[in-house]
């Protein structure tokens, strides 16, 4: 038996995505990040930078991986908020998301790949969100404004002041 037999099997596969859910804050209020859709399903519609993952390649990679082809951004910590297996999610086929949250100060941001652009929202002024993206949000938020409640977690950058996370924490709490 070659090795590609070893491995094949009979039964169906679900495809595997990341999202990356990235909160920005521009020194006033929290925002954060979506690119519009330039492709189905969702073409023109706002979600989270994300896509599927390669073969060969980690789940947090992936995510970053994205991140950094629709929109340029490049980050080093990412939190692995969850999976998101509800089989309707994707109408294109049984796709399971992993998803990721991190924060960091706002930047420039520019579309690329299959995204048309990218922009920062004020987490209280969101469009509406492809596939499960609110769901995701929601959850992400939720995440992040525990650990920022406890100072603690990997998933923003080290060059936040205590002042600046507790007016973050506090834009989780009021919006």
């Amino acid at each position: 038996m070659n090795t590609q037999e070893h491995y094949t099997y009979h039964h169906p596969h679900p495809a595997v995505t990341t999202d990356c859910v990235v909160f920005g804050f521009d020194g006033v209020r929290l925002n954060v990040l979506l690119i519009e859709r330039g492709g189905e399903p969702y073409k023109g519609s706002w979600a989270f930078p994300g896509g599927f993952l390669e073969i060969d390649e980690d789940a947090p990679d992936g995510a970053r991986r994205e991140l950094e082809e629709e929109t340029g951004l490049r980050v080093t910590c990412v939190e692995q908020l969850g999976a998101f297996t509800r089989p309707d999610r994707d109408p294109r086929e049984r796709v399971i998301s992993i998803a990721f949250f991190t924060l960091m100060h706002t930047c420039e941001v520019t579309g690329g790949d299959d995204a048309t652009r990218a922009e920062w929202f004020p987490i209280n002024k969101l469009p509406e969100l492809a596939f499960d993206h609110q769901q995701i949000f929601e959850q992400a938020l939720e995440r992040m404004s525990h650990f920022l409640k406890l100072k603690t977690g990997n998933f923003m950058s080290s060059d936040f002041t205590y002042e600046e996370i507790d007016m973050i924490y506090y834009a989780t709490l009021t919006r």
